[in-house]
């Protein structure tokens, strides 16, 4: 938890109530919790740090786990269900936890594919690629697609995700990650520290930045690679705050993207990774008590996949 905003030595260990289940809420026993930049954005003060009631505030939107109570006997899912899923966190406490409430419409049975650690580094990331890559670009065969930061935790799906509909796919990495995305589905890999995507890619239909203008304006040099009415879908919170402007003037069509909680969805997702359509990429492991280094990872960036905090030891 956190007892106010600042760097990721904020984070410490500590006791806290136990999470009161209402209406719809299932209460889980979190054994893993997935790190996500949003909630190092929102130890430090930025992302929905502004939405916090109060302190200590407990961080970490997804995670899976085992069902604690649900709110009623005949409800879909029981006690002992092995679920994945995220909440509205700091509406309510976060998964960096033993025990999470969250709203039944949020969490869903996880793959019988994937172990604990593994599911945790999916709900958030993979709901975020899909909402991006399906409900927003409207991802179809054939379509010129390019993903930044392939890699990364929301990246890998989103290259996924898009070549599984049949988008020829163009990525943005570090040239060690290159065989990786290859292997996800891209068609060509661009390695951002030897060459310039913008002077290598053109015509593009859509254009998923995860970067922003944080880092060598890349959200703005995505422009010029795109073709005319063409669509960029920009997801960081607060990285390129001139994208409409920006992008109107070139003609181009653009919107920001902001993830729900959506078991239905994220139920589609497991289906595909129990298929072996999709696959899971886990950076590392680490334990609660090192929830300050996971954020230092996370925000130094390089990170092939997601990182998840251990919270619990797999269940008997």
């Amino acid at each position: 938890m956190i007892d106010q905003t600042g760097g990721a030595d904020e984070l410490h260990i500590a006791e806290v109530p136990d999470p009161i289940r209402i209406n719809d809420e299932v209460i889980v026993r979190v054994v893993a919790a997935g790190v996500n930049p949003i909630d190092a954005k929102t130890r430090a003060g930025r992302g929905v740090a502004a939405a916090i009631p109060s302190y200590p505030a407990v961080l970490g939107a997804d995670f899976a786990g085992v069902v604690e109570s649900v709110p009623y006997s005949a409800h879909p899912l029981q006690p002992g269900d092995r679920v994945y899923g995220m909440g509205r966190v700091p509406r309510v406490g976060g998964s960096y936890a033993e025990l999470i409430a969250v709203s039944s419409l949020g969490v869903t049975r996880m793959p019988t594919t994937l172990s604990f650690a593994e599911a945790a580094a999916v709900p958030l990331a993979a709901l975020t690629a899909w909402g991006a890559v399906v409900d927003t670009a409207r991802v179809h065969d054939g379509q010129r697609m390019l993903v930044h930061a392939g890699a990364g935790g929301v990246g890998h799906f989103a290259v996924q995700f898009a070549a599984y509909f049949g988008a020829i796919v163009t990525a943005t990495c570090s040239a060690s990650n290159a065989e990786f995305l290859h292997e996800l589905g891209a068609r060509r890999v661009v390695d951002y520290t030897s060459e310039r995507f913008d002077e290598v890619v053109s015509e593009q239909d859509v254009v998923i930045d995860l970067i922003g203008n944080v880092k060598d304006a890349t959200g703005s040099r995505s422009l010029d690679v795109l073709r005319p009415a063409g669509l960029i879908v920009s997801v960081p919170t607060g990285a390129w705050p001139a994208m409409a402007e920006e992008a109107a003037e070139r003609g181009i069509r653009s919107t920001g993207y902001t993830v729900a909680p959506d078991a239905r969805t994220l139920s589609v997702i497991t289906r595909l990774i129990d298929d072996g359509a999709v696959r899971v990429q886990l950076d590392r492991e680490l334990p609660l008590e090192a929830g300050a280094e996971a954020h230092r990872l996370i925000e130094a960036g390089h990170v092939r996949g997601k990182v998840v905090l251990r919270v619990a030891p797999d269940p008997a």
